[in-house]
This record gives structure tokens, C-alpha cells and sequence, in this order.
């Protein structure tokens, strides 16, 4: 069994060392670039979810991952901007609106706002969780360990609120043949 201690000694000391860190390679310069340009979007949608929904949880949520996307940002290009690597073009942001001027053609229910950021949440901890995977610095898998654990702290929160609402899509259960009945 890997000694965790020993692993945690390891990263904080390859972080203190006076060596001259190695530069990005392509596929983490690939993840933080493709990472940033989705966030970019993901907060767009967020902005968009503020705009279209009447429910104060739902509105609490994405003001909550508003938040969380734009810290991701500043943080992720600050990070870019000292390694030298350029950023990708980035959406602007939407401004508010209210939610009674959207025609009903186009207006997205709370279950379908909830579920597609639910989604968005999803693909972002797999990202994360890939990245970290591909990371060769310890710099580099930290940030994507931070990146991850918002993630799934926010995942909680919104699966708690489309379950509380009925809106998580669950398939059905499955019962083994000669399974007791319940």
C-alpha cells in the first residue's frame, strides 16, 4: 500500500526545490487551454441560468458556480499568463435580464437548466480528473486537484437540489434474477 505521507513529503518538496522547473509539456498546455475555454462557456451558461429562472435555489446555484468559474479563471489565467502560454478567445459575459421577457419557445425549464448544469459539473470533474492523470509537474496536479475538489463540492450541492426537485434523471433499478422482492 503507497505510504500517503510519503507522497505528501514528496509533492511539498518538489515544490520548495531551487530547480528550475521544466516547462509545460503539450498536454498539459493542451488541458489548461481547452479547460479555460470551456469554463469561459460554462460561465456564459450559468449568466444565462441567472436570466431564465424564477426558482431562488436554482438562482442561488448558479450564482454559486458563477463564483466558481470566474475565480477558476482569474486563477487559470494568471497561471497561463506566467508560463507564457496563450489564451484562448473567451466568450463575454451576458447581461442581466429578466426571466418574464424570454418567449416561451425558447425559455429552458428548471429541470432542463438544472440538469445541464449538472452535466457541465460532470464533464468538469472528468477533465479534472484527466488532467491530473496527464500532469507531469506537481504545480500542474495541484491545480487540477483544486479545480477537482470545487467541483465536486459543487456537484453535491446541485445533485441535492434536482433531487430535492425531482429533476436528477435516474434510470431504473436493477434486479438481479432470483433477487428477493421488496
Amino acid at each position: 500500500m503507497p505510504d500517503v505521507l510519503e507522497a505528501v513529503k514528496n509533492v511539498l518538496q518538489s515544490l520548495v526545490d531551487d530547480e528550475p522547473k521544466s516547462p509545460l509539456h503539450v498536454g498539459e498546455v493542451m488541458s489548461f487551454w481547452s479547460f479555460l475555454s470551456d469554463i469561459a462557456e460554462e460561465l456564459v451558461h450559468s449568466e444565462a441560468g441567472i436570466n431564465s429562472t424564477f426558482d431562488p435555489e436554482l438562482r442561488k446555484a448558479f450564482h454559486a458556480s458563477v463564483k466558481m468559474f470566474k475565480s477558476q479563471i482569474e486563477r487559470l489565467t494568471a497561471f497561463m499568463h506566467s508560463e507564457g502560454v496563450p489564451l484562448p478567445p473567451l466568450n463575454e459575459s451576458k447581461p442581466v435580464s429578466d426571466p418574464n421577457h424570454i418567449p416561451l419557445g425558447v425559455k429552458l425549464t428548471e429541470d432542463e437548466l438544472a440538469n445541464s448544469l449538472g452535466i457541465k459539473i460532470y464533464l468538469g470533474i472528468t477533465v479534472c480528473a484527466a488532467a491530473i492523470n496527464e500532469s507531469i509537474r506537481n504545480d500542474v496536479g495541484l491545480i487540477w486537484l483544486e479545480f477537482l475538489q470545487e467541483y465536486m463540492t459543487f456537484g453535491v450541492t446541485i445533485k441535492t437540489l434536482m433531487k430535492k426537485r425531482g429533476w436528477l434523471k435516474v434510470p431504473p433499478y436493477y434486479y438481479p434474477p432470483g433477487s428477493p422482492s421488496l
